[in-house]
């Protein structure tokens, strides 16, 4: 007999139960109004790891939690406790959002008594729905990335209703997406919006954590940036869609917010702790660096990601999933494995494979760090593009030659038979300085964090045109802001996938702070009111340029030879004043880029001196017309300037 159905779902007359509790001795089905539980089910069939059954007379909209008997032996992985009410893992909506209370740690040597059930959120039982209508489709092409916070870039948006700033209600509202569209991106990379819990270190600090990498309940969207549930999801990603937008989501499957053994019980650690976690004694493997991490080469913690995903996709429409710490979704007791059972589901699975897949390819664990070893056709965060193009542009010497080859695609890291696409692009990223603070700091600012500034990484390949911080230099401002200029252009130049970091494209900065995850206040949110609105423009006009020629994002790995009968090579490699580069030591380059017919020169002076561009000659009938210019020049290629140019026709 096949396992039965996992979840609580409305059947004639009743409910269907099943919850996956592999070494639990019984369980209980808890049900609540208000905060008073009003009656226990004990669950009598068992088929495998999974504890089923039907609870009559119970209709949608109730709420309800379980608890699990059986051992307490840490040692042995097991956590049982039937005093701690545990969140349905399989949840699709809950009564609240999670908070911490005392109640819910169980740390001790004996299973501490104390119920649970006033201070853990409770899941709806909901109603059987039809499948949700078809969303518009979504443009084929190139893409360009926009990775935002829901909360961060709707809070502070005047022309949104103060009632719904900060949810998924306000990204939906037309003044939101106007933006977007203006901006020109094709995708808007979302940070985690799984309902999760609070690091048990921040609410002493009255922090919380606005970052949302701590989930608990995968299926269920967080009630603070969705309070409609779903429903309100699906709206926003279903009017981005109409705009031609697509929704990316950043997914963590890596840990779970029940953290290390000091950690909270909300629900897997109590239904099957040695099951779903890769235990170690009493404590957990950490390669994640978070506390925990999910075993998701087994079968049941693979089954709830698998269906996590597909009820975002299903259910949400969205586009595509980022993986956080995705080394850990493919690694094994051994180590990381490509084709690990995880990382195989997806890449079969009806759903998924057709969207958009992007890996952070990288953990803290053994053998951690895996750039270029995901599937052909996932996106991976490429962050040797990152590091390369932020020491290149500092000044560091000996660099032309790797920073070359990450402007034409990082095809050395992704291979022949991968397009350059996979590799996603980045200089900054919600984890780490903003733009605007990456050439005006030398060294993180994290005092308000809480943790004595250790926390956020000392490596930042930054610099500050020296004067540290804020300043009223005006040639050091304008030094600043054309290094910004510049490093957009090297973004939206260069092969790969192109990925903006919310209000990079407006000036936005975190006063110095490289790691603002328990920032839920202005340090983080978008300030509509003191955008750069020129570089705005700027920005919008390198992605418009991007977009429409193929030149800057054909996915094909570069060879030098040539493509067509015209016998233009897909790639040339001269200093802007012409002639072959300075490899080893030169600061000037001109990369002309061609395909489909269409040819673009990237123009990068990288001294402090302005040096004379001279182009390839033309082809007959053709000119060469400038579409971009960092330092807004014309002539000579100012210092520490891009100048992006197309043939057209004369």
């Amino acid at each position: 007999m096949a396992e039965p159905p996992v979840g609580v779902l409305a059947e004639e007359g009743g409910l269907r139960v099943g919850v996956v509790a592999p070494d639990a001795t019984a369980i209980e089905f808890c049900l609540f109004e208000g905060e008073r539980e009003v009656a226990r089910h004990r669950l009598r069939d068992r088929t495998g790891a999974v504890w089923h059954g039907h609870v009559p007379g119970v209709r949608p909209g109730a709420c309800y939690g379980f608890r699990a008997h059986g051992p307490w032996a840490p040692g042995e992985g097991h956590r049982f406790n039937p005093a701690k009410l545990l969140v349905d893992p399989w949840a699709t909506a809950l009564d609240r959002g999670f908070r911490l209370h005392p109640a819910l740690f169980d740390t001790g040597e004996r299973p501490d008594e104390t119920d649970s059930a006033p201070f853990v959120p409770k899941a709806i039982i909901a109603a059987p729905a039809p499948p949700p209508m078809p969303l518009p489709s979504l443009p084929g092409g190139p893409r360009v990335i926009y990775e935002a916070h829901v909360r961060g870039f709707t809070m502070r948006h005047p022309a949104i209703p103060e009632a719904i700033r900060g949810t998924f209600a306000g990204l939906a509202h037309p003044a939101a997406i106007a933006y977007l569209q203006a901006l020109g991106v094709t995708h808007v990379e979302l940070l985690p919006v799984a309902a999760g819990v609070d690091e048990r270190h921040l609410p002493p600090l009255g922090l919380t954590n606005y970052w949302n990498y701590n989930p608990v309940a995968w299926l269920v969207p967080c009630p603070r940036l969705a309070p409609g549930g779903m429903a309100e999801v699906r709206a926003a990603v279903a009017a981005l869609r109409a705009a031609g937008i697509g929704t990316i989501l950043d997914v963590v499957f890596n840990h779970s917010g029940e953290s290390d053994a000091e950690g909270p019980t909300l629900s897997l650690r109590g239904l099957g702790n040695a099951a779903f976690y890769r235990t170690r004694g009493a404590g957990y493997a950490n390669d994640a660096g978070t506390g925990n991490t999910l075993a998701l080469e087994r079968p049941w913690p693979m089954r709830l990601v698998m269906d996590a995903l597909r009820h975002w996709a299903v259910q949400a429409g969205v586009a595509g999933f980022r993986l956080d710490l995705a080394a850990t979704l493919g690694r094994r007791e051994d180590g990381f494995d490509p084709q690990a059972p995880l990382l195989n589901a997806m890449r079969q699975d009806p759903v998924l494979r057709e969207l958009l897949i992007i890996a952070e390819p990288w953990d803290i664990g053994m053998g951690g760090y895996q750039l270029g070893r995901f599937p052909a056709g996932w996106g991976e965060w490429n962050d040797r593009f990152r590091d390369t193009t932020r020491r290149f542009w500092r000044g560091d010497g000996g660099l032309l030659g790797e920073f070359a080859t990450c402007l034409a695609g990082s095809a050395d890291i992704f291979g022949a038979d991968r397009p350059v696409t996979d590799s996603v692009n980045f200089i900054t990223a919600h984890d780490g300085f903003t733009l605007a603070d990456l050439v005006a700091f030398t060294e993180r600012r994290n005092w308000a964090n809480g943790e004595e500034n250790r926390d956020g990484t000392g490596e930042n390949h930054s610099w500050n045109h020296g004067v540290e911080g804020p300043t009223e230099d005006a040639g050091v401002l304008a030094r600043r802001a054309g290094d910004v200029r510049a490093l957009l252009g090297l973004l939206l130049a260069a092969r790969g996938t192109p990925m903006l970091s919310m209000g990079d494209e407006a000036g936005r900065s975190q006063g110095g702070n490289n790691n603002a995850y328990a920032q839920d206040n202005p340090l983080s949110w978008l300030d509509w009111e003191g955008i750069d609105w020129d570089l705005v423009e700027f920005t919008a006009a390198l992605v418009q340029a991007r977009l429409a020629h193929p030149a800057l994002h054909d996915g094909r790995p570069l060879t030098g030879e040539a493509v067509d009968e015209t016998g233009i090579p897909d790639v040339e490699w001269r200093r802007a004043e012409g002639g072959p580069p300075d490899w080893d030591g030169g600061r000037s380059l001109a990369v002309a880029f061609y395909a489909a017919g269409d040819r673009v020169l990237v123009a990068i002076n990288g001294d402090a001196e302005a040096v004379a561009l001279v182009p390839p000659v033309p082809r007959h009938g053709f000119a060469w017309t400038v579409l971009a210019d960092s330092a807004g020049a014309a002539g000579d290629l100012a210092p520490r300037s891009l100048r992006l140019l197309a043939e057209s026709p004369a």
